[in-house]
């Protein structure tokens, strides 16, 4: 249906309604992945989070995939005091969210008694390949030479993003999903999933998102790699 390890419980209860408190974990893949390009890459690190606790027959796993600027820590407050709150914390100095770190990316979403009830399902977010933000990017440290990437990273595809999440869940003992979601970016990885691994995930939550980027998309995501690179401290 398609609509357009030790796992964590160190969590702490926050506020009502709220997932808790959470710090990221990691894990390491077993094997290199390989990618669209034709390269792959060695000793990856995936970045994750889980919300909620898994059941006995582990039918209850819901993977939540974030958009181009999100990460792994998808809910609940960052146990990083430091942690930047995502756009869920808006307003955040009147609802006391900066002395606490950061609040997830979708913290509206997921939780006790919302949408994605953690008190039912069993919640994962991953951090994408490439994305510099706990899992294995350009800023990671190359193995065949010991520095970093940087613009020796690979280009990575939707597809090699979608496999390196399947084999972290491999990696935490999760073979199937209840369900996939995500909105942009995590959209277009759950319509990944839905057509890559379709006898694994039950249903797909695609939101405000597209099959293939556009035109008009790649012409924004360069006129960004531009800017960044355009800094004189780049």
């Amino acid at each position: 249906m398609i609509l357009t390890m030790p796992l964590s419980e160190d969590v702490v209860v926050g506020e009502p309604g709220s997932a808790g408190v959470f710090h990221t974990q990691y894990v390491d893949l077993p094997a290199p992945l390989p990618l669209d390009s034709g390269r792959s890459l060695e000793q990856v690190r995936i970045a994750y989070e889980t919300y909620g606790r898994l059941s006995p027959t582990r039918d209850n796993v819901i993977l939540v995939c974030h958009a181009l600027s999100g990460d792994a820590h998808a809910a609940g407050w960052s146990e990083d005091s430091n942690a930047p709150s995502a756009v869920d914390g808006f307003g955040a100095d009147e609802r006391g969210i900066r002395p606490k770190g950061g609040l997830g990316w979708w913290d509206g979403m997921i939780g006790p008694g919302k949408a994605f009830d953690t008190n039912r399902y069993f919640v994962v977010c991953t951090n994408l390949i490439g994305s510099c933000r706990g899992s294995t990017g350009p800023s990671s440290i190359n193995p065949a030479t010991g520095q970093p990437y940087g613009l020796d990273f690979p280009v990575v595809t939707v597809a090699d993003m979608v496999r390196a999440e399947k084999r972290a869940l491999e990696a935490l003992g999760i073979d199937s999903l209840l369900a996939i979601a995500g909105g942009s970016l995590g959209g277009m990885q759950a319509l990944e999933w839905a057509v890559a691994f379709p006898e694994t995930v039950r249903a797909c939550i695609s939101i405000a998102s597209t099959a293939r980027l556009g035109s008009q998309g790649v012409a924004w995501n360069a006129i960004a790699r531009n800017a960044i690179m355009a800094d004189p401290d780049w």
